[in-house]
């Protein structure tokens, strides 16, 4: 550091002199350069910054100076190499004396006595090494590896052994000491040393190596018995599979389909992996073991878990489109529809259209104890949230599941306790499900059982009544011919909801069709009195229509006259005059035309006098004469275009806007704003005539323009 800061100080002291130097050179004879010389104004940090190791860098790279190597120096005689043995010797020693820690000094001290071929002294620095630090890996190997160059073989195999025995666990030195012996062709020495090596149980490349070695030599049965421990010692699924190709590539077919089958058992069902079976399969299809392969191939299917076997399927199908019928290819691609299924439903279980799928899939071609499982785990599934919209997926499957125990299994009492627990299950307090209550009476009624169908919708409207229900429920009623049950429910109906209008025509329609024109009457007496209805025309219409039917004609104009003491809307003026024209009152009707269009003008409904005046015209085109004909003709108006201003949100001007309007005759001649307008053009068109006989200037018809 103090090297870098007294460099970096000279350096600016150089830059001074250099800078001083170029102004003294650029300033003319006489003239003085003290203003020149002034202080720097500018104390800004200069933009491009320079640190003392960059300089540092520079000074080395412009460095023009090249340093020389140092001398060879040549040994003559043997005083002299001595004396250079002995400046080395202490040059490594006192290196050692700084850092013993550092084996790197050891390497290279041990090195370079190997060089001057004094082995003795190599020996004593390893072992001095060793002593220092005996777990030191690399001083094993280079001390054994010297040995080992100059055919040192007892002495480096003694080092091996004694590195094995400090530490079993490295590798390197037995892979090295198992070399060596069979390099020297010492093959029982190296299948001595790797016995020793397995007692420890090492890693399975080890194994592999032991096995490769006695291959070379042809001992397959040694191998055999390798093969034996090492798939105890490491049971992977890959090393049974090792073994069983070792059977198989060395001709013993039996062996290693016993290998598989020990390994199947061996792992049992809960640690089973695909892997094996697929082997396995693989295996006999290569003995043209085709049934056996498909034999596996189902095993796998039916043992292992769906997500644990993404490549069993793959490989099945390919088997079966190599080796298997129809019939078989269609089995693998329901079976993979499956496992596409149920990875859906594992990754979501409220997923309903998932479980909808796999149990269309399970009704065609699974079992009936299958399908009824994978109902049961459907409907365990219960929606997390309490509206109906998210429970109206989830009540599909109690549907399809009481339709399947009824239909396919006919299990009746299982279907009844279907429609049960899905009763129980929904909260009745918040929302119902009006078809599964029908849907359970009606299964009921199959079984012939009338009262308990009666009974589930009895509670069901006590419960939570709904329109639905009492729909279903009436409409029972009504094909086992109890009408007198029907007006009961009728009237409960109407207790829970008397602003519905269909439910009052329903209840006088049902009286009408059993006779009781009195009774029909009534009711729709009852509600028309009513105060609050949803549909109100619906149900007006439905009494005068019933009246129309029963030619209680003077009935019907109270109608029409009541409703029109309720609203005057230009409908109703239009559907009791056609109702006097069609009974061929036209006097009655053109009164009733007369009336409606008075109304309507004394409150300036334009659009539905036009309506009104519509009707009566071709009331008059079809029952009328000429002179009312003419009369109704006078009456309609013209249709004229206009223009309004539009009005901004803040007030302003926001421009003009056309629209159609009807001008009616009646009002054509009290309107002043009409008469002006007509005037206006009357006077425009005559200036127009009296403007072109003229031969005035521009001034005069500019004016006339404006």
């Amino acid at each position: 550091g103090s090297f870098k800061l007294s460099y970096y100080n000279e350096y600016k002291s150089y830059l001074r002199m250099a800078s001083e130097a170029a102004h003294i050179k650029a300033t003319p004879k006489g003239v003085s350069n003290s203003k020149q010389m002034g202080k720097v104004k500018n104390k800004l940090p200069a933009a491009i910054q320079i640190t003392a190791e960059q300089l540092l860098r520079e000074a080395k790279e412009r460095q023009l100076e090249i340093v020389p190597p140092p001398p060879r120096q040549k040994i003559t005689d043997k005083t002299e190499l001595a004396e250079f043995r002995m400046r080395k010797r202490k040059v490594f020693e006192d290196n050692i004396r700084k850092n013993r820690a550092v084996m790197s000094n050891w390497i290279k001290y041990a090195r370079w006595e190997e060089e001057q071929q004094e082995f003795q002294r190599a020996r004593s620095i390893y072992e001095r090494a060793l002593d220092v630090d005996h777990r030191c890996i690399p001083i094993w190997l280079k001390y054994a590896e010297m040995e080992m160059r100059h055919k040192q073989v007892n002495h480096a195999r003694n080092l091996w052994d004694r590195a094995v025995t400090l530490m079993p666990r490295v590798g390197q030195f037995w892979y090295k000491y198992t070399y060596m012996e069979e390099m020297l062709e010492n093959v029982a020495g190296a299948r001595q040393v790797f016995e020793r090596w397995m007692e420890w149980e090492p890693e399975e490349q080890a194994w592999s190596s032991y096995i490769n070695m006695e291959l070379r030599y042809k001992e397959i049965d040694r191998a055999r018995e390798i093969y034996e421990k090492f798939v105890l010692v490491h049971p992977k699924v890959k090393n049974w599979n090792k073994f069983a190709k070792f059977e198989e590539r060395h001709g013993n077919i039996a062996g290693a389909r016993e290998v598989f089958e020990r390994g199947v058992e061996f792992f049992g069902d809960e640690y089973m992996e695909e892997d094996l079976l697929i082997a396995f399969a693989k295996f006999e299809e290569n003995q043209k073991e085709y049934e056996r392969a498909r034999g596996i191939y189902k095993y796998a299917l039916e043992k292992l878990t769906k997500e644990n076997c993404p490549e069993l399927f793959k490989s099945y199908s390919m088997f079966e489109k190599k080796f298997g019928d129809r019939r078989g290819i269609e089995d693998v691609i329901i079976n993979k529809r499956r496992f596409q299924y149920e990875t859906e439903i594992k990754e979501n279980p409220l997923n309903y259209d998932a479980w909808f799928d796999l149990l269309r899939l399970l009704e065609v071609d699974g079992s009936i104890e299958d399908v009824r499982d994978t109902y049961e785990r459907a409907i365990a599934n219960i929606p997390l949230v309490a509206t109906k919209a998210g429970w109206r997926r989830y009540i599909y499957l109690w549907v399809n599941y009481a339709i399947f125990e009824e239909l396919e299994t006919e299990d009746f009492d299982k279907t009844r306790e279907v429609y049960r627990t899905c009763l129980n299950i929904i909260p009745h307090k918040k929302f119902t499900f009006g078809k599964i209550w029908l849907m359970f009476a009606k299964f009921e009624i199959r079984q012939k059982d009338l009262s308990a169908a009666r009974k589930i919708l009895g509670t069901a409207i006590g419960k939570c009544p709904k329109p639905k229900l009492f729909k279903g429920y009436i409409d029972l009623e009504l094909q086992m011919r109890e009408f007198d049950r029907c007006r009961k429910i009728y009237e409960k109906f109407l207790e829970f909801d008397m602003s519905n209008c269909n439910t009052w025509i329903k209840f006088a329609e049902l009286e009408s069709l059993l006779g009781d024109t009195d009774r029909a009457r009534a009711v729709f007496n009852l509600a028309i009195r009513q105060p609050l209805l949803d549909m109100p025309e619906v149900l007006w219409k439905a009494f005068i229509d019933f009246e129309v039917e029963e030619e209680e004609h003077d009935r019907v104009r109270a109608l029409y006259s009541s409703l029109l003491q309720r609203t005057k809307h230009v409908k109703v003026w239009v559907s009791f005059a056609k109702f006097e024209a069609n009974i061929e009152e036209g006097a009655r009707a053109r009164a009733i035309f007369r009336e409606a269009d008075k109304h309507l003008q004394q409150n300036q409904l334009k659009e539905e006098r036009v309506l009104c005046l519509e009707a009566w015209k071709d009331f008059e085109m079809e029952h009328g004469n000429a002179q009312s004909q003419e009369e109704i003709n006078k009456k309609m108006p013209r249709r004229v275009k206009k223009r309004k201003r539009i009005d901004t949100e803040e007030g302003g001007e926001g421009g003009w806007e056309e629209y159609w309007d009807y001008v009616f005759p009646d009002t054509e001649g009290d309107s002043s704003k009409i008469k002006f307008l007509q005037l206006a053009k009357m006077w425009k068109k005559q200036n127009d005539q009296t403007g072109d006989g003229d031969d005035g200037d521009g001034d005069d018809s500019s004016s006339d323009d404006d």
